[in-house]
């Protein structure tokens, strides 16, 4: 494998990891404040609290892994992305730091305000949002290069529908990989309430995703239509993700191997994440920069290449730990330890 191909696969898997993992506490945010708004604080609380506690501040590790190394195996990046990433890409730093500060104010100084959990709840959905926009000036027509001087089409980006529709994909996908894990975690809880409405919006969550995910297609084909066609080349893998889906809702449904279901929506994802990205290569940024062209010397390669895979393997047992001790521990899971 090519240093190119080794770099983005070792990118691509962390911003993989970032998915999931901040999708699940970026929903159990929302459902927190929805909650409250609904009247069942008391019922599904509890269990998303006990979830949050533990893992809200390691979900950023995976994010800056990525940004860092995407500037250190593909140096050019940071000339495209940098200028036209300025606005969206400073909202989200903001809602980031507005999330971790409400979420530690709310635990540990202001008690349930209910500012607060609006704050968390809110950017729960508004951070995704603008993360997104990274995908969708990938695939170009966004940006006006002139020489050095790159430039974000603000109104072209704002009036694209294919812009609208990752942007609703991202939501819905944040919701429905929280509602899914949260239906695990609630069961484990032995928690009957909590576990009925969360399979709620588990079932009918999976609704908008797949929507969504077809709307995406759809205006992909009318923006970039090179990447349409490549995209249908590797259908198999979006076939399996629907596969996956499909056994996960019907499991959810059955209220059967719930673990399991959750693991088959990290299979969904995967197989949608992992063909979206087989499909976008060479192109880093359509049409102006591909991977061969912009990745760094081949020694600076294979030390970040090192680098983050010893990064993964210190990471990943550290959150499997983090894991164990915490959110599958039994005493933990049914609030008889805190």
């Amino acid at each position: 494998m090519s240093i190119e191909m080794l770099g983005i696969t070792v990118l691509w898997s962390f911003l993989y990891g970032y998915l999931i993992v901040a999708s699940i506490d970026f929903g159990a945010g929302f459902f927190a404040y929805y909650g409250r708004v609904i009247g069942m604080e008391s019922i599904i609380g509890p269990v998303i609290s006990r979830y949050l506690s533990p893992v809200w501040e390691v979900t950023n590790v995976f994010l800056v892994f990525f940004f860092v190394g995407i500037v250190g195996f593909f140096p050019e990046t940071a000339h495209y992305y940098g200028t036209s990433l300025l606005i969206p890409g400073s909202i989200a730093l903001v809602l980031l730091s507005i999330r971790g500060s409400f979420y530690a104010f709310a635990n540990y100084g202001a008690g349930k305000s209910g500012f607060y959990l609006l704050a968390y709840g809110a950017t729960g959905l508004l951070i995704p949002a603008s993360l997104s926009t990274v995908f969708t000036i990938s695939e170009g027509g966004f940006l006006d290069v002139r020489g050095s001087s790159v430039t974000l089409l603000m109104e072209e980006l704002f009036f694209s529908s294919y812009s609208w529709a990752v942007v609703l994909l991202a939501m819905s996908s944040v919701l429905f990989i929280s509602s899914t894990f949260l239906t695990y975690y609630a069961s484990r809880a032995e928690d009957k309430r909590a576990f009925e409405q969360m399979r709620f919006f588990s079932l009918w969550g999976g609704i908008p995703t797949l929507i969504s995910s077809l709307f995406v297609f759809v205006a992909l084909r009318n923006h970039n239509l090179e990447h349409f066609d490549r995209a249908l080349r590797v259908w198999w893998l979006f076939g399996l993700s629907l596969v996956a889906f499909a056994l996960a809702v019907w499991l959810i449904w059955q209220k059967k191997s719930l673990g399991l279901a959750f693991v088959l929506v990290m299979l969904q994802f995967a197989f949608a994440f992992f063909g979206y990205g087989q499909s976008h290569l060479p192109y880093l940024l359509y049409p102006d920069l591909t991977i061969y062209g912009g990745v760094t010397n081949e020694t600076m390669g294979r030390a970040l290449v090192v680098a983050f895979l010893a990064g993964f393997a210190l990471l990943v047992p550290s959150i499997v730990l983090l894991l164990r001790l915490f959110l599958f521990n039994a005493k933990y899971v049914k609030g008889e330890l805190t």
